[in-house]
């Protein structure tokens, strides 16, 4: 006599062969052969943006990534995303459906590709989960691509397909884009600089050695120095967009040993506060093109980042390194006057200027000398001061900037103090021996622009490929 288990066996394999035969929709879905260019099908690929009412009974194709699957009954409903866009997609048991086909739907792996054929249908109630709320796809036809999905958690490239990355770093395109759409029309050139140099460009031990052949060399810090050496050679009007690098072993929100330096530097007339101004300015318009050009962006981030919108003056807001020593000694904080702001510090004083002054942007003038670089010019009423600046987003320093020492001895003297071997900057020293304008510059963090501009609270966030002291792969 057979066992209850064999019995139950035989009675489901009939059942299993009859769905089997009744499947009458197999032909409408299953696993693509491998595109190997073997062939040109007349299909036109519509994109997930341009799904709306306009398009509603249209039947049309896209190829998109499972975001999320969910089984019900005799339907799977799918949100099918490409970078920031995603939209529902409707399974249902039908006349182009079958019951297998929407049991194939449901077990799609997350984030596998699928190519689906559907009718776009508008909707009666707004679908707030996705970005395409007016319409949603009624699916006829569908293929799935085999991704290993296991493999793709553990790398940073799966995490990159989410909307709200694709969102973060389509902005921070566009923060390069308009930084040099902005300079370009303000008569600046861009250059290109070494990154292999001969000495630590900034001073201090926050350097990467690296073997040069017989001697050591070491990864640029900034662009400084060669960027000065353009300005001598009469360009006037200099910036660049390139890797810096600080072996700083700082393990905090918003430090990288590689980031990307937006750097500027331009010969003034009279007053450093020219140059000032003039970067000033085109981080405005920077913040101005953000808004204007890249709300879908920002709303995407904010969905799942919530920040209130970034508040900015025009003229930019300017304070002095003693009306900030105010500001915090106001609060309780004891400082000296010769003090540098540690991080907890300057995001109270920026609680406090968007307190007083309603805005999230501003300039923080005239830093004591001795917390600057060697080539900083001292403020020539104050020794203990320097013609120099920093910029603050949402309370944190973006970009640091000063006028820099044109003459070579009193160069010379600075580098001395700083305990700068000569003969290493010696060719940097001596472009400024054949006469030099006056100029003055900075340097802008474009991973950190990117971050507070939206409110985040990782820098890693806004590095597509993160450097930090334990991280060095993918």
């Amino acid at each position: 006599m057979p066992s209850a288990n064999a019995s139950r066996k035989s009675q489901e394999r009939p059942r299993e062969i009859m769905e089997a035969a009744e499947d009458y929709a197999k032909e409408r879905y299953g696993i693509s052969s491998m595109i190997q260019s073997q062939e040109k099908p007349d299909r036109a690929l519509v994109r997930i943006r341009d799904l709306t009412v306009q398009k509603a009974d249209e039947v049309i194709w896209v190829r998109a990534r499972v975001h999320t699957s969910r089984a019900k009954g005799k339907q799977c409903f799918l949100v099918l995303r490409q970078q920031q866009f995603n939209v529902q997609a409707l399974v249902a048991v039908g006349d182009h459906a079958s019951k297998q086909m929407v049991k194939f739907a449901a077990n799609i792996n997350k984030e596998s590709i699928v190519d689906v054929e559907g009718v776009v249908r508008k909707v009666s109630q707004k679908i707030g989960s996705c970005t395409q709320q007016d319409v949603e796809l009624h699916v006829q036809k569908e293929g799935r691509a085999t991704v290993n999905q296991d493999t793709r958690l553990d790398n940073r490239v799966i995490d990159l397909r989410t909307s709200t990355s694709q969102a973060v770093f389509l902005l921070q395109s566009g923060i390069c884009h308009l930084f040099r759409e902005t300079l370009i029309n303000k008569g600046f050139v861009e250059i290109q600089t070494p990154k292999i140099i001969s000495a630590a460009s900034e001073g201090g031990a926050n350097v990467f050695t690296v073997s040069y052949f017989k001697n050591n060399a070491y990864l640029a810090q900034s662009p400084q120095l060669y960027k000065q050496m353009c300005i001598c050679a009469d360009f006037e009007k200099v910036f660049c967009i390139g890797p810096v690098f600080r072996a700083e072993d700082s393990n905090t929100h918003r430090h990288l040993t590689e980031f990307v330096g937006l750097d500027i530097e331009m010969a003034f007339n009279y007053h450093y506060h020219e140059v000032m101004e003039e970067i000033a300015d085109t981080l405005v318009q920077i913040f101005k093109g953000l808004q204007e050009r890249f709300q879908t962006e920002i709303q995407t981030v904010n969905k799942q980042f919530p920040c209130e919108p970034f508040k900015f003056l025009e003229p930019t807001l300017r304070l002095e390194y003693c009306e900030a020593l105010a500001m915090l000694r106001e609060a309780g904080i004891e400082m000296g006057d010769e003090d540098d702001l540690s991080t907890p510090n300057e995001k109270l004083l920026g609680r406090l200027v968007k307190e007083k002054y309603d805005t999230d942007f501003y300039i923080l003038d005239k830093y004591p000398l001795a917390v600057r670089p060697f080539y900083t010019m001292p403020d020539p009423r104050n020794p203990k001061q320097s013609n120099s600046y920093d910029m603050f987003m949402r309370g944190e320093e973006i970009l640091s900037g000063a006028q820099r020492i044109h003459d070579p001895q009193l160069l010379t003297e600075r580098a001395l103090h700083h305990g700068i071997d000569l003969e290493k900057i010696k060719a940097y020293i001596d472009s400024f021996r054949f006469g030099a304008p006056p100029h003055a510059g900075g340097g802008i963090g474009l991973e950190r622009v990117t971050m507070l501009f939206l409110g985040l609270h990782n820098v890693r966030q806004t590095s597509m490929f993160p450097r930090d002291p334990k991280r060095l792969t993918p």
